[in-house]
């Protein structure tokens, strides 16, 4: 089996390492995944970079050159739900962006491009094994609607206006969507987790420096942990 692991900051990388012993890497796109091998399984580990075309040039670029079985995104976000808190876990179920406005363009709903679903639902096969693997470690976690957009998050003002088109959303960050989008296109599964690193208002550039790390290291080690009993 080759398995995709993909994330965007370089912080978030580093804990995998601890977990996988690098045997080769290469360029796909702007960024260089390395590979592992795993259980007699392929991994590629890469960074994406920040932000929509960032992870759809790179998930894309890899997709277009290696017949990747199921792709892991991680990563971090900001809370948009008041029972959402630092360090939860975040296993979404569809992806919008909420930088998308196009229904003045036709029968589009708010988070749709054009000519796209009007969300990118999360069902695979390999989405369920994987929540019911957290499960019975006895993780918990929410499940639910995460949106997308190219603005790092980091007041209230910006957050109620998401919440307003989005209000069931759980959470936000910036590469999500750009993920499924190009899963979707090249159908291929996604699972995708983020760890809730700040609260998405005044206090969020605070909270992100010193969470992220500490939530990238969470999420890492139990990816790390599934993808080692995967045959």
């Amino acid at each position: 089996m080759k398995i995709a692991i993909i994330v965007p900051m370089a912080e978030e990388a580093e804990f995998y390492r601890d977990h996988f012993q690098t045997e080769t890497k290469e360029m796909f796109g702007s960024t260089e995944f390395e590979h592992f091998s795993v259980n007699g399984n392929d991994v590629y580990l890469g960074l994406s970079g920040i932000g929509k075309v960032q992870a759809a040039m790179n998930l894309a670029s890899l997709l277009s050159c290696v017949d990747i079985d199921v792709i892991f995104m991680t990563g971090s976000a900001g809370t948009l739900a008041p029972d959402v808190h630092q360090e939860d876990l975040v296993l979404p179920n569809a992806f919008a962006y909420y930088d998308a406005h196009n229904t003045a363009a036709g029968d589009y709903v708010e988070g749709q491009i054009p000519q796209q679903p009007a969300q990118f639902v999360l069902d695979s096969p390999q989405r369920t094994a994987f929540a019911e693997y957290l499960k019975k470690a006895g993780v918990s976690f929410r499940e639910g609607l995460v949106v997308t957009g190219d603005s790092f998050v980091a007041s209230s003002k910006q957050k109620d206006e998401i919440r307003q088109n989005f209000p069931t959303a759980l959470a936000c960050e910036m590469e999500g969507a750009a993920f499924a989008q190009v899963a979707h296109a090249f159908k291929k599964p996604l699972v995708a987790m983020r760890a809730i690193s700040d609260n998405g208002d005044g206090s969020a550039e605070e909270d992100f420096e010193t969470f992220v790390k500490k939530v990238g290291a969470k999420a890492a080690k139990l990816i790390s942990d599934y993808v080692e009993k995967m045959n």
